[in-house]
């Protein structure tokens, strides 16, 4: 039998809230903290009703490259299936885009950055 394929997913937001993950995954995961580089957070109101009830809040935190070589955004590294990529995807609103970055630690993983629209304000 074949191993399920798994997915570094980053997140420096409310998929680290064990809530969400429950709502979302229907588990807790494990992870690792991990830090973004050249990143710096903003935040962003979110309007989905779904979003809101699985996260308690309707401002969510964004991330936006950065001019300032120190900027980073600390946040968790987790080992997800395919099945839970997809449901991360359906999760993050239009403002959020899933990129593959490179994390201070040389690990490559999926994170969800400010998507270009976002990105301009």
């Amino acid at each position: 039998m074949t191993a399920p394929t798994t997915h570094l997913l980053f997140s420096y937001g409310t998929l680290q809230s064990p809530e969400v993950q429950l709502a979302r995954f229907g588990r807790p995961l494990d992870g690792r903290p991990d830090a973004l580089p050249g990143y710096r957070t903003t935040y962003v109101t979110i309007t989905d009703p779904e979003v809101i009830a699985a996260s308690g809040s309707d401002r969510h935190p964004l991330v936006i490259a950065s001019d300032a070589p120190a900027d980073a955004v600390d946040g968790t590294v987790f080992s997800i299936t395919d099945a839970e990529l997809a449901s991360a995807d359906d999760y993050e609103v239009d403002d959020y885009a899933r990129t593959e970055v490179v994390l201070s630690s040389g690990t490559k993983a999926w994170a969800y950055l400010a998507a270009p629209a976002a990105d301009a304000g």
